[in-house]
């Protein structure tokens, strides 16, 4: 009889002491979870910017054995669409309109003419590697000016819209996934052209020339059409 008392005792005490242990606060670390997914960076998407810049260039003509200089400050906005492949290379396309204040003065016989620049642009491919934020690139492709070629105030002044080719090449880099800084510098050639005013009666044809270098800085917003790709960092 002592005997099973004993052994109730026990068995009541050792449900106690779980029913105790139960209700203690536990000691055990809280779960780790992962982070969320780092965004990797990518060039790929659409974009929107503007620039400003320095242009210079050479006006030709067949009356001045010497090129007159012209020169002015140019600016407008761009458009286009990168896509980055796996290997780094970044491919895409690119078009511009910009203004300028370039002109220059042209001597003939009797009389000066100046050279003016209007709105120009250009529609160009592009080409870059991308050292993860910063791409260097090298673009090319068409462009197009509107000329006026004013010979001592005359009426008659002599307008052309030329189309010729662009080269060149720069560097962009990333802030962040939307905002991009970028310095470039471009070569065109307008290409010859024959004059026409109320003054080539009296000197004949003039032939001219025109080309241009500038230099700008912009900035561009690429738009997040598809969410980036991304790389778990732990």
């Amino acid at each position: 009889m002592i005997n099973k008392l004993f052994l109730s005792t026990v068995a009541l005490a050792a449900l106690a002491g779980t029913a105790f242990a139960a209700d203690l606060p536990s000691r055990q670390a809280p779960p780790v979870y992962a982070p969320p997914p780092i965004p990797l960076f990518t060039w790929t998407g659409i974009y929107v910017g503007g620039q400003v810049g320095y242009q210079f260039g050479k006006d030709t003509n067949n009356f001045n054995p010497s090129s007159s200089s012209s020169s002015g400050v140019v600016g407008g906005a761009h458009i286009g669409y990168n896509y980055q492949l796996t290997n780094n290379l970044v491919v895409g396309v690119e078009g511009d309109v910009e203004g300028t204040s370039a002109k220059a003065t042209t001597g003939y016989p009797a009389f000066n003419g100046v050279y003016k620049e209007g709105t120009e642009g250009s529609a160009r491919g592009r080409l870059g590697y991308a050292f993860d934020r910063a791409l260097f690139y090298a673009t090319g492709g068409v462009a197009f000016v509107g000329i006026t070629n004013d010979y001592n105030g005359s009426a008659s002044d002599a307008t052309h819209t030329r189309v010729g080719y662009t080269v060149g090449g720069g560097v962009e880099y990333a802030i962040d996934h939307n905002w991009s800084v970028r310095a470039e510098y471009r070569y065109t050639d307008f290409g010859h052209y024959t004059d026409a005013s109320t003054y080539t009666v009296r000197l004949g044809d003039i032939l001219k020339h025109d080309t241009d270098n500038k230099v700008e800085a912009g900035f561009s917003y690429k738009f997040d059409m598809l969410a980036p790709p991304v790389v778990a960092r732990y």
